[in-house]
C-alpha cells in the first residue's frame, strides 16, 4: 500500500468519529508525520481542503491555553449570521411585518398576519438574498413563535381594513414620537370573588400547600369582578380597574378616566 492509500485508509476508518476539530487536528498529524509536503499530500488522499489542514498545523502548534477547552472552533469561527452582514435586514423585516401586526399590547400592533415564506419573498425583492428558514429563525429570535388559532375574524373582511391598521400603527408612532400617551385596553376574563383554586404555584412549607374552596360556586354577595386593563405603551405601564357593575361601555370610560386621574 502506497503513502496516500495508507493516509486514506487511516482517514476512512475515523473519520465517522470526529467532528470538525477533531478532523483538522488529526490530518494536521498526518501532514506533520510527513514533514515537507505533507499537507498537499494529504489533501489529495482524503480530498479536505490544504487550508483547512493547515489551520490545524497552526493550532497544534499553539500554546495550549489558546484554544478554548470544548471548543471547536477559536471565538469568532464560522459562518456569521445574515444579520451581521446584512445592516439592514432587520430594519426591513421589522417594517414588513409591524403595520400587519395586532394582538400584543407590548407593542403597537405586534401579531404577524404574513407567513415566513411571503416575508422572505419581500425580503428577496428589496434585495435580501433570504430563506423563509432564515426569516423563521431571526423572528423566533426577535421574540415571535407559532401560536394556535385565535378568535379574531369579525365577519366580513372591510376591503379597508389593512389601510386601518397601518394608519393606527402610523398614528401611535407619531403620538409616542411626540411625548403623547397611546394606550391599549382591555376587559380580562371576569374572576370570582372568594378563597377559590388559581393556575401556578408558589412556595409554601412541604405537605403544607393553601387551602382554597372545593367547588367554584359563586359566593352570593361577592360575586364576580370584571377587571378592565388599560397599558401605557410608550412608559410600559398598567393599570387595572375592577367593577361589580357589568362590562358596558360607560365602565370602559369609567376605567380609562380612572386611569388618567391616577396616572396619566
Amino acid at each position: 500500500m502506497d503513502e496516500l492509500s495508507a493516509i486514506k485508509c487511516r482517514y476512512d476508518y475515523i473519520n465517522r468519529f470526529l467532528n470538525e476539530k477533531a478532523r483538522r487536528l488529526f490530518l494536521a498529524s498526518e501532514a506533520k508525520t510527513i514533514g515537507w509536503g505533507g499537507i498537499e499530500k494529504v489533501s489529495r488522499a482524503t480530498g479536505v481542503s490544504s487550508d483547512t489542514i493547515s489551520k490545524g498545523c497552526k493550532e497544534l502548534e499553539d500554546e495550549p491555553e489558546i484554544i478554548e477547552s470544548g471548543k471547536i472552533r477559536k471565538q469568532g469561527g464560522g459562518r456569521k449570521k445574515l444579520v451581521d452582514t446584512d445592516a439592514t435586514l432587520l430594519s426591513d423585516l421589522d417594517n414588513l411585518i409591524e403595520p400587519t401586526t395586532r394582538g400584543d399590547p407590548e407593542s403597537p400592533l405586534r401579531w404577524t398576519c404574513k407567513s415566513t415564506r411571503k416575508l422572505a419573498r419581500e425580503l428577496k425583492n428589496m434585495g435580501h438574498n433570504i430563506s423563509h428558514m432564515r426569516v423563521a429563525d431571526i423572528l423566533h429570535s426577535q421574540g415571535y413563535s407559532l401560536q394556535s388559532n385565535q378568535k379574531v375574524i369579525e365577519g366580513d373582511n372591510n376591503p379597508d381594513r389593512n389601510g386601518q391598521f397601518i394608519l393606527i400603527n402610523n398614528k401611535t408612532k407619531l403620538f409616542i414620537k411626540y411625548g403623547q400617551p397611546v394606550i391599549s385596553v382591555d376587559t380580562k376574563k371576569k374572576e370570582l370573588v372568594g378563597n377559590f383554586r388559581n393556575g401556578g404555584r408558589e412556595y409554601h412549607l412541604k405537605g403544607n400547600p393553601l387551602k382554597v374552596l372545593v367547588h367554584d360556586f359563586k359566593i352570593k354577595g361577592l360575586g364576580k369582578v370584571n377587571p378592565y386593563g388599560i397599558y401605557d405603551i410608550s412608559r410600559n405601564e398598567g393599570w387595572v380597574n375592577v367593577g361589580t357593575d357589568h362590562d358596558t361601555s360607560a365602565f370602559a370610560v369609567e376605567s380609562i378616566r380612572q386611569w388618567w386621574n391616577t396616572m396619566g
